[in-house]
């Protein structure tokens, strides 16, 4: 049976880095993967820190080919009615440290740049760190839509039998905060994120503002909501900051529709968090398997 990475799953560290790579000119697509998959494995726990590791959809497929069903690159923006646009910043490959000290954080992820060096140039770098044990820096709790722990494996997964069955798609989107929000009323900041900021009840539904970012992020089938799993971090300094959303699923579809909806496209209807936040970046990875991915490992008897 194909089994989710672990590091998904490891809720509760206050501590995380989060690096992209391109491959550099000449390495293969294959070259590419053998060096992430030669890293310490990310099944496991390595000197107190969790590892996660994405590659670019089309070249996963590439050299794999055993893809969660349609998934693609994100390499066009996403533009709604009214021209708000979420940027496509699409890299070749993405790894996830996370651990419960910003040491063990730092010392593992210098060690995969080192590792990658030949194959892959650093893209991208950013620190993310717990606030206020569950809450982003608008102040309101993260993550109050998510599955539990229990339910997880069958949000994030490939189901068996399926094409890339234990893989997953992540979205990875950079979010930077306007400093307008602060100048809101806590009233006024509760209708743009569609429930209470204290206790986190969300509001019902015919008192629910249309273009809440409640509303607006909640995808569904008939009235069947589709869930995705998000682990997102607050990052930034005080003066820059904002929020990294990490949202894995089994279906590309599901992120995918999230985000036309908040950009309001179809009804017109804009999420009203996106004029307090600015996406800077975005990209679609693959997650493999843990199975998936020993594929391409080094022999265990390689020097």
């Amino acid at each position: 049976m194909a089994t989710a990475q672990f590091g998904i799953f490891a809720v509760g560290t206050s501590a995380h880095c989060y690096l992209e790579f391109d491959a550099k000119t000449g390495a293969s697509a294959e070259e590419l993967v053998r060096a992430i998959a030669g890293l310490e494995e990310p099944h496991s726990t390595v000197g107190g820190a969790n590892i996660v590791v994405g590659v670019r959809p089309s070249i996963w497929a590439e050299v794999c080919g055993d893809c969660p069903p349609d998934v693609a690159d994100f390499d066009v923006p996403v533009v709604g009615p009214d021209g708000f646009t979420m940027p496509a910043t699409q890299h070749d490959a993405w790894l996830w440290i996370s651990g419960s000290a910003n040491d063990l954080v730092f010392d593992q992820a210098t060690a995969i740049i080192d590792a990658l060096a030949p194959h892959a140039s650093l893209a991208s770098e950013i620190t993310g760190w717990s606030y206020r044990h569950s809450r982003d820096l608008t102040g309101f709790e993260d993550g109050t839509e998510n599955p539990s722990l229990d339910e997880a494996a069958g949000i994030v997964a490939t189901p068996p039998g399926q094409a890339g069955a234990g893989s997953s798609v992540l979205l990875v989107q950079q979010w930077r905060h306007d400093a307008s929000w602060r100048a809101l009323s806590v009233d006024d900041q509760e209708k743009v994120i569609g429930r209470t900021k204290l206790d986190s009840v969300e509001f019902a539904d015919d008192v629910k503002p249309a273009d809440s970012h409640v509303a607006r992020t909640v995808i569904d089938d008939d009235g069947v909501e589709l869930d995705i799993f998000r682990r997102n971090v607050p990052y930034g300094t005080v003066t820059d900051h904002g929020t990294l959303f990490v949202g894995f699923s089994r279906e590309q579809s599901r992120l995918a529709r999230m985000l036309d909806k908040m950009a309001g496209i179809g009804d017109g209807i804009r999420d009203a968090l996106t004029r307090y936040t600015t996406p800077l970046t975005g990209a679609y990875y693959v997650i493999p398997s843990i199975e998936a991915l020993s594929e391409f490992s080094p022999p265990a008897d390689a020097d």
